[in-house]
């Protein structure tokens, strides 16, 4: 009997088929990720483990994850931490440093008080912040 018989059982070894397809080129993409994410491995190292994925694509995934698996959590989230960094400082630069005019006025009136500011330079200050 041939696998034409069962047809369910035609239809379960394509899904596994697809599958694996899937898990394979997802291992794909994200071992070339972490490739060319990769801060200790120089260029010629990178198109070494290059060139050994694409030429012998399973022996290589297989090979990357045995030697450098164990950090690859690593590097991806020293670069996770860095994405945060940089958007946490572009909120901050899009959202201003202070809390606004009133909070701006409150300290020219603070600075006023301290005698660091005369009473010119603080007309001049607060008719800027209100413009």
């Amino acid at each position: 009997m041939t696998a034409y018989d069962y047809p369910l059982a035609n239809l379960f070894g394509t899904m596994l088929g697809v599958f694996i397809f899937m898990i394979w080129f997802w291992l794909l993409i994200v071992i070339f990720g972490d490739i060319f994410r990769s801060p200790d491995l120089s260029g010629g190292a990178k198109a070494l483990w290059s060139i050994f994925v694409i030429i012998l694509p399973f022996l290589g995934i297989f090979t990357y994850l045995l030697v450098r698996g164990s950090s690859m959590h690593e590097r991806a989230e020293r670069q996770a931490d860095q994405q945060q960094k940089a958007f946490d400082a572009y909120v901050k630069n899009a959202a201003g440093s202070g809390g606004g005019v009133a909070d701006d006025l409150a300290k020219l009136a603070e600075l006023k008080k301290d005698g660091h500011l005369t009473d010119a330079e603080f007309e001049t200050q607060k008719a800027k912040l209100l413009s």
